[in-house]
């Protein structure tokens, strides 16, 4: 099988996941981002691809899960 990577990514004051090229949804927190890609890769695992998941840390001066203006 293949692998399915999916990434957290900035959009703005948002977050959103890059899956295959492509960025997917606008969320208010990582956390949220997250919880959609976990799913999105839980279903990739059942059907025998290997995963890649991954969050950024937070920046200087960024909140925990959501995005400020700095």
């Amino acid at each position: 099988m293949g692998l399915a990577q999916y990434s957290i990514v900035p959009v703005g004051k948002q977050w959103s996941v890059l899956h295959d090229g492509n960025v997917h949804g606008d969320y208010a927190t990582k956390e949220s981002a997250f919880e959609s890609a976990a799913a999105a890769a839980s279903l990739a695992i059942r059907q025998g691809h290997e995963v890649h998941l991954s969050v950024p840390g937070r920046e200087e001066g960024e909140a925990a899960l959501t995005r400020q203006d700095r």
